[in-house]
Protein backbone atom coordinates (compact mmCIF):
# COMPACT_ATOMS: atom_id res chain seq x y z
CA UNK A 1 0.00 0.00 0.00
CA UNK A 2 1.52 3.31 -1.04
CA UNK A 3 1.73 6.26 1.26
CA UNK A 4 -1.24 8.53 0.83
CA UNK A 5 -3.42 5.73 -0.48
CA UNK A 6 -6.82 4.76 0.82
CA UNK A 7 -7.62 1.07 0.42
CA UNK A 8 -11.16 -0.15 0.67
CA UNK A 9 -13.19 -3.11 -0.36
CA UNK A 10 -14.07 -1.22 -3.53
CA UNK A 11 -12.04 0.64 -6.12
CA UNK A 12 -11.13 4.14 -4.98
CA UNK A 13 -8.55 6.49 -6.38
CA UNK A 14 -7.87 9.42 -4.08
CA UNK A 15 -6.04 12.31 -5.69
CA UNK A 16 -6.63 11.52 -9.29
CA UNK A 17 -9.86 9.81 -10.29
CA UNK A 18 -11.34 11.80 -13.15
CA UNK A 19 -14.53 9.75 -13.16
CA UNK A 20 -15.74 6.81 -15.23
CA UNK A 21 -16.04 8.63 -18.58
CA UNK A 22 -12.56 10.16 -18.44
CA UNK A 23 -11.15 6.89 -17.12
CA UNK A 24 -12.72 4.97 -20.01
CA UNK A 25 -11.15 7.40 -22.48
CA UNK A 26 -7.79 7.00 -20.76
CA UNK A 27 -8.16 3.23 -20.85
CA UNK A 28 -8.89 3.33 -24.58
CA UNK A 29 -5.77 5.46 -25.10
CA UNK A 30 -3.57 3.15 -22.99
CA UNK A 31 -5.28 -0.28 -22.74
CA UNK A 32 -2.16 -1.91 -21.29
CA UNK A 33 -2.61 0.19 -18.12
CA UNK A 34 -6.30 -0.59 -17.62
CA UNK A 35 -7.44 -3.08 -15.03
CA UNK A 36 -9.44 -6.08 -16.27
CA UNK A 37 -13.18 -5.47 -16.03
CA UNK A 38 -14.84 -8.83 -16.64
CA UNK A 39 -16.08 -10.87 -13.65
CA UNK A 40 -13.28 -12.97 -12.23
CA UNK A 41 -10.67 -11.22 -14.39
CA UNK A 42 -9.04 -9.70 -11.32
CA UNK A 43 -8.49 -13.11 -9.76
CA UNK A 44 -4.76 -13.61 -9.42
CA UNK A 45 -4.10 -10.09 -10.74
CA UNK A 46 -1.05 -8.60 -8.99
CA UNK A 47 -3.11 -5.63 -7.81
CA UNK A 48 -5.63 -7.66 -5.84
CA UNK A 49 -5.50 -8.86 -2.28
CA UNK A 50 -6.57 -12.37 -1.22
CA UNK A 51 -10.16 -11.17 -0.71
CA UNK A 52 -10.18 -9.69 -4.26
CA UNK A 53 -9.99 -6.11 -2.98
CA UNK A 54 -8.58 -4.07 -5.85
CA UNK A 55 -5.66 -1.81 -5.01
CA UNK A 56 -5.44 1.26 -7.19
CA UNK A 57 -2.63 3.78 -6.95
CA UNK A 58 -2.68 7.34 -8.25
CA UNK A 59 -1.34 6.30 -11.65
CA UNK A 60 -3.88 3.55 -12.28
CA UNK A 61 -6.70 3.87 -14.78
CA UNK A 62 -10.05 2.52 -13.66
CA UNK A 63 -12.40 1.53 -16.45
CA UNK A 64 -15.39 0.67 -14.29
CA UNK A 65 -16.54 2.22 -11.06
CA UNK A 66 -18.05 0.13 -8.31
CA UNK A 67 -20.11 1.97 -5.73
CA UNK A 68 -17.79 2.68 -2.83
CA UNK A 69 -18.12 3.90 0.69
CA UNK A 70 -16.82 7.36 -0.21
CA UNK A 71 -18.08 10.11 -2.47
CA UNK A 72 -15.58 12.03 -4.62
CA UNK A 73 -15.71 14.90 -2.12
CA UNK A 74 -15.00 12.54 0.79
CA UNK A 75 -12.11 10.99 -1.14
CA UNK A 76 -10.73 14.45 -1.72
CA UNK A 77 -10.89 15.21 2.02
CA UNK A 78 -9.15 11.92 2.85
CA UNK A 79 -6.49 12.48 0.21
CA UNK A 80 -5.81 15.99 1.47
CA UNK A 81 -5.55 14.81 5.08
CA UNK A 82 -3.18 11.98 4.12
CA UNK A 83 -1.03 14.26 1.97
CA UNK A 84 -0.79 17.01 4.59
CA UNK A 85 -0.06 14.56 7.40
CA UNK A 86 2.72 12.89 5.45
CA UNK A 87 4.17 16.17 4.17
CA UNK A 88 4.14 17.91 7.55
CA UNK A 89 5.66 15.06 9.52
CA UNK A 90 7.88 13.23 7.06
CA UNK A 91 6.08 10.02 8.09
CA UNK A 92 4.25 7.81 5.59
CA UNK A 93 0.58 7.79 6.60
CA UNK A 94 -1.78 5.23 5.05
CA UNK A 95 -5.41 4.31 5.64
CA UNK A 96 -7.19 0.96 5.29
CA UNK A 97 -10.98 0.94 5.37
CA UNK A 98 -12.55 -2.50 5.12
CA UNK A 99 -12.80 -5.90 6.72
CA UNK A 100 -9.86 -7.20 8.73
CA UNK A 101 -9.20 -10.91 9.15
CA UNK A 102 -9.20 -12.30 12.68
CA UNK A 103 -7.18 -11.59 14.72
CA UNK A 104 -7.65 -8.06 13.49
CA UNK A 105 -4.54 -6.55 15.11
CA UNK A 106 -2.29 -9.07 13.39
CA UNK A 107 -3.97 -8.39 10.04
CA UNK A 108 -3.40 -4.65 10.53
CA UNK A 109 0.25 -5.36 11.37
CA UNK A 110 0.61 -7.44 8.17
CA UNK A 111 -0.88 -4.57 6.16
CA UNK A 112 1.59 -2.20 7.82
CA UNK A 113 4.49 -4.52 7.03
CA UNK A 114 3.47 -4.32 3.36
CA UNK A 115 3.92 -0.53 3.22
CA UNK A 116 6.79 0.73 1.06
CA UNK A 117 8.60 2.10 4.14
CA UNK A 118 7.15 0.35 7.20
CA UNK A 119 9.70 1.89 9.59
CA UNK A 120 8.40 5.40 8.81
CA UNK A 121 4.86 4.16 8.20
CA UNK A 122 1.72 4.86 10.18
CA UNK A 123 -1.32 2.78 9.26
CA UNK A 124 -4.82 3.71 10.37
CA UNK A 125 -6.93 0.58 9.85
CA UNK A 126 -10.70 0.94 10.28
CA UNK A 127 -13.26 -1.80 9.89
CA UNK A 128 -16.65 -0.15 10.47
CA UNK A 129 -18.63 -3.40 10.12
CA UNK A 130 -16.47 -5.11 12.74
CA UNK A 131 -16.32 -1.96 14.88
CA UNK A 132 -12.51 -2.18 14.94
CA UNK A 133 -9.86 0.53 14.78
CA UNK A 134 -6.09 -0.03 14.87
CA UNK A 135 -3.23 2.44 14.55
CA UNK A 136 0.03 0.67 13.67
CA UNK A 137 3.38 2.46 13.73
CA UNK A 138 6.81 1.44 12.52
CA UNK A 139 10.10 1.59 14.36
CA UNK A 140 10.90 5.20 13.42
CA UNK A 141 7.34 6.50 13.56
CA UNK A 142 6.78 4.92 17.01
CA UNK A 143 9.48 7.19 18.45
CA UNK A 144 7.47 10.21 17.36
CA UNK A 145 4.04 8.67 18.01
CA UNK A 146 4.13 6.81 21.31
CA UNK A 147 1.24 4.56 22.32
CA UNK A 148 -0.32 7.35 24.39
CA UNK A 149 -0.56 9.65 21.36
CA UNK A 150 -2.08 6.87 19.24
CA UNK A 151 -4.56 6.04 22.02
CA UNK A 152 -5.72 9.67 22.23
CA UNK A 153 -6.21 9.82 18.46
CA UNK A 154 -8.07 6.49 18.53
CA UNK A 155 -10.33 7.75 21.35
CA UNK A 156 -11.20 10.86 19.34
CA UNK A 157 -11.82 8.76 16.23
CA UNK A 158 -14.12 6.39 18.11
CA UNK A 159 -16.27 9.34 19.21
CA UNK A 160 -16.81 10.31 15.55
CA UNK A 161 -17.31 6.70 14.49
CA UNK A 162 -20.07 6.15 17.03
CA UNK A 163 -22.14 8.86 15.32
CA UNK A 164 -21.41 7.42 11.87
CA UNK A 165 -18.85 10.00 10.70
CA UNK A 166 -16.23 7.71 9.13
CA UNK A 167 -14.51 10.39 7.02
CA UNK A 168 -14.49 12.90 9.88
CA UNK A 169 -13.02 10.28 12.19
CA UNK A 170 -10.19 9.48 9.79
CA UNK A 171 -9.44 13.12 8.93
CA UNK A 172 -9.42 14.20 12.58
CA UNK A 173 -7.38 11.15 13.59
CA UNK A 174 -4.77 11.95 10.95
CA UNK A 175 -4.64 15.57 12.11
CA UNK A 176 -4.17 14.53 15.73
CA UNK A 177 -1.46 12.03 14.82
CA UNK A 178 0.41 14.53 12.66
CA UNK A 179 0.15 17.20 15.38
CA UNK A 180 1.57 14.75 17.92
CA UNK A 181 4.36 13.61 15.60
CA UNK A 182 5.38 17.18 14.78
CA UNK A 183 7.78 18.15 12.05
CA UNK A 184 10.79 15.99 11.28
CA UNK A 185 13.92 17.04 13.12
CA UNK A 186 16.39 19.01 11.13
CA UNK A 187 19.42 16.91 10.31
CA UNK A 188 22.67 18.46 11.50
CA UNK A 189 24.89 19.69 8.70
CA UNK A 190 27.93 17.33 8.69
CA UNK A 191 30.23 20.03 7.30
CA UNK A 192 30.00 22.19 10.45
Amino acid sequence: MASGEVRTGTVTTPGGDAGPVANTRQAEAAPEKALPTSPGAMEGHPDTTPDDTVVVDRSAVVTTRKPGPFSPRQLSRLDEALTLSSRETGLAFSVWVGALDEPTRQHAERLHAGLPDPDRGVLVAVSPQQRVLHIVTGEDSARRLPDRSCSLAALSMRASLTVGDLVGAIVNGLRMLSDQAGRPHERPNPTH
